[in-house]
């Protein structure tokens, strides 16, 4: 029997057993089959990874570990696992001693946390199976309560990926921004950087070919990068090979400040969900990533609807260029929603995009970063709420909308509470989640839209210390707790 015999033998085989699991899956003979449709499931493994706090000798900082319930998560009876474990230094060797996980889950819709006042606590690398990996999520909550950095620092650890965009950072002489890179795998992640300013992009000396060793975390100063000191530019990360996490921490001399997450990706329509009430300024940071120009509206989504602030009707962003636009106290008392859409004029052009806010004046001044958010899905949640300064803000943009919010404490007995509310397209809904926890601890929020058109949800957390609004803000995306899984037939046109 000569090779191209068998060859067609052990194709066909192949074949007929491929064909064979189809119909043990009840996909019927080719003609009856209906046409296929992918079908939403539970992932089966998180990857989240956590930069290194702060240096600071006066910094304490608590993580929150949660994976909300779901009966259909747990329908293959293993509960899984859910842990965090420190990252090796950007040499790339391991800390010493045998790592010990930091607040691992037993089991989902009771929150767990973990605290330290470690100056050099590590950057963390964390994975969940089982039941425990759909929607888990880190929040990293950091309080620096004396020096010239006090601030509160709060982030939703990061998801690894191959390319983040950041609005709103800076090389400035009061700024120090450094962007955190994490790599959760196995073998090594190429990096490179570029910052893009008001004329488009700036030359960096050192920002091509950055090395992450594996299961290593890097952080790069960006002032280091150019000679340039500019403010509000945008940074664009990008993975030659590997993935990453990638979170900037941005730290000024003279009003605090915060994590800055990713912006969603680029689109002609942004939403920033949940400006506090009482911002005393906010500067809006646009960057267009694609060959046109863009020309958008900007309209405050409030309670009762849309505003147009008052000089700031449009904003233009040239192309590969960064665009700031101050607007001030643009809340007026009322919390609301900055959102961005094509203008008109000129068609539709890709954009990212994020909100620098600040709170209280002078030497009481605290900063946050509020990036565009991408819809919450199916569902988001975020962790570390607390019994006071937790608000939970909701818009819906086109319609419309029916959304559920549920509270899970980490007190023993402590039973979910549930709360449906409906809100109006083109409006904000301002609450404060319902306390589980009777006071005696941390709670976690989960949002989940049941009708009507896409959400966008943010959470605040308040932390005010001696006088001063000291707060930070995290954008709810969907929280990736199911995924698309396209249904199969067998096809023996194949075998032709």
């Amino acid at each position: 029997m000569n090779r191209s015999a068998l060859s067609l033998i052990g194709v066909t085989a192949a074949l007929a057993a491929v064909t064979g699991i189809a119909t043990l899956t009840g996909a019927g003979t080719p003609e009856a089959a209906p046409a296929a449709s992918a079908a939403r499931l539970p992932v089966e493994r998180s990857t989240l990874t956590c930069p290194a706090p702060s240096d600071s000798d006066f910094a304490t900082t608590t993580y929150t570990s949660f994976t909300p319930k779901d009966d259909a998560a747990g329908s293959s009876g293993s509960t899984g696992s859910a842990r965090l474990l420190p990252a090796a230094g950007q040499d790339g060797k391991a800390p010493k001693g045998k790592p010990k996980p930091v607040a691992p889950l037993k089991e989902p819709g009771k929150p767990v946390t973990a605290t330290t006042g470690n100056s050099s606590a590590p950057a963390l690398i964390g994975t969940a199976d089982g039941a425990l990996a759909p929607g888990w999520t880190v929040q990293q909550t950091t309080v620096i309560d004396a020096g010239p950095a006090r601030a509160v620092l709060g982030t939703s650890c990061a998801v690894p990926d191959s390319e983040f965009w950041f609005p709103a950072v800076s090389t400035a002489g009061t700024r120090q921004d450094y962007v955190h890179l994490t790599n959760p795998d196995d073998n090594s992640a190429v990096v490179d950087l570029e910052l893009y300013g008001p004329k488009g992009q700036i030359k960096t000396e050192t920002g091509d070919g950055i090395t992450v060793p594996p299961g290593a975390s890097v952080p790069v100063l960006l002032s280091t990068l150019t000679p340039e000191k500019t403010d509000g530019l945008t940074l664009h990360v990008s993975a030659r090979s590997g993935r990453v996490g990638a979170t900037v921490e941005a730290l000024d001399s003279k009003a605090g400040g915060d994590w800055l997450a990713a912006s969603a990706d680029p689109s002609d329509t942004l939403v920033m969900p949940g400006i506090p009430a009482d911002a005393t300024s906010v500067q809006l940071v646009v960057f267009a990533t694609g060959d046109d120009d863009a020309d958008l509206k900007v309209r405050l989504a409030a309670s009762a609807g849309d505003i147009t602030p008052a000089g700031h009707e449009t904003v233009h962003v040239k192309s590969g260029m960064t665009t700031s636009v101050d607007l001030g106290d643009v809340t007026k008392g009322e919390a609301g929603s900055l959102v961005l859409t094509p203008s008109g004029t000129t068609g539709s052009a890709p954009v990212v995009a994020a909100l620098r806010i600040a709170r209280g004046k002078g030497a009481g001044q605290e900063t946050a970063f509020l990036p565009a958010t991408a819809p919450v899905g199916d569902r988001a949640t975020v962790a570390d709420n607390r019994t006071k300064g937790s608000t939970l803000a909701l818009t819906a943009l086109t319609s419309d909308a029916t959304v559920k919010v549920t509270t899970s404490a980490s007190t023993a007995g402590g039973e979910p509470v549930g709360k449906t509310l409906s809100v109006k397209a083109g409006t904000t809904v301002v609450l404060s989640p319902p306390d589980p926890s009777a006071g005696k601890g941390t709670y976690a929020v989960t949002v989940q839209p049941t009708s009507g058109g896409p959400v966008y949800a943010s959470r605040t957390l308040e932390l005010p210390k001696d006088g001063v609004p000291m707060f930070t803000v995290q954008p709810m995306p969907d929280d990736r707790g199911l995924v698309a899984v396209p249904a199969s037939r067998e096809d023996f046109s194949i075998l032709n």
